[in-house]
């Protein structure tokens, strides 16, 4: 029996599940219930980045797989675990090839997370493994700012720039798991969204012009404040956003894109601006009318994400 096959069998008000989530700079996991929340207590994460390795992956995920688990209550049904990774992934080996963590390539991430909750529980949980930008959508149009939406897109724009699909109400995650990866689109011929507009190239380039900061909180702080080259940073990366999304609803037709992640609140207008960009891009009235709003769900919606691959 499939997980999700699992979690249909229970008293959706006792159902959980193990969500774990997997970043460029951080793995976290959490309990969450039937109803989307985030049980308290449970979450907890670990970091991860450029040095991360099978090693370091493995005692990371032991370690908030243990604290979850921790949470769960005498009457809780645990009916899987559902995880979410930065890409690319191998959705059929659930292994993982993430750009920012290159000695992490080819970790069996499904089957960590797995034997990792099954040591914890004495007997199999069954997972489900997916593209974060994918758990991010699914997230977003089952509580987040793109329910009720026929086409959406759901991005981060943070460390990395990553999203995924939803369409016709389900989850599109393409032939090997990766549909939605905004951030390996070029911007250029030479550089790719991610290169342009994340929080770390935004940083860079800002840098390059003179400024002398070292955060994307320097770069809001600066902004705000009037300067200059920090303004420009983040309206560079703005506009390369909204161009991207242009093309990508110009695709897709899409209804509604939806944007999270740390660097997306380097300013208040961020979201604006990109729907600016968006606008004066697009070829066709139809990606035009394209909306961009801000996540519903804030930090917690890669999380809900992947518990709702066994939940819903």
């Amino acid at each position: 029996m499939t997980a999700a096959g699992t979690a249909a069998t229970g008293s959706a008000d006792r159902q959980v599940a193990l969500a774990v989530d997997v970043g460029g700079t951080k793995l976290e996991a959490a309990l969450v219930r039937a109803d989307g929340t985030v049980v308290d207590g449970t979450r907890s994460r670990r970091d991860t980045g450029p040095a991360a390795t099978f090693d370091s992956m493995r005692a990371a995920i032991d370690a908030v797989v243990a604290h979850a688990l921790a949470g769960l209550g005498a009457d809780d049904e645990l009916v899987g675990a559902g995880v979410g990774s930065a890409g690319p992934i191998d959705r059929e080996h659930g292994t993982i090839v993430p750009v920012n963590m290159p000695e992490a390539r080819g970790f069996d991430l499904r089957g960590a997370v797995r034997e990792s909750a099954s040591a914890v529980r004495g007997a199999e949980v069954e997972t489900v493994f997916a593209h974060d930008g994918g758990c991010l959508a699914l997230a977003e149009s089952w509580l987040g700012a793109t329910q009720g939406a026929e086409t959406s897109l759901s991005i981060v724009v943070s460390t990395g720039v990553g999203g995924g699909f939803v369409i016709g109400g389900r989850y599109m995650p393409g032939a090997s798991g990766n549909a939605g990866h905004l951030g390996q689109v070029h911007a250029t011929p030479d550089l790719t969204v991610e290169q342009v507009a994340s929080g770390p190239a935004s940083v860079a380039w800002a840098r390059t012009q003179g400024w002398t900061g070292e955060r994307g909180e320097d770069l809001a702080r600066d902004a705000q404040a009037g300067d200059r080259i920090a303004r420009a940073a983040i309206e560079r990366s703005a506009q390369t956003v909204g161009a991207a999304l242009a093309d990508a609803s110009t695709l897709v037709d899409l209804e509604v894109v939806a944007i999270g992640g740390g660097f997306s609140r380097v300013s208040d207008d961020y979201i604006d601006l990109v729907q600016a960009a968006l606008t004066a891009t697009a070829q066709h009235d139809y990606s035009r009318r394209t909306r961009v709003v801000r996540s519903g769900l804030g930090d917690e919606g890669p999380l809900i994400g992947a518990a709702a691959l066994v939940l819903r």
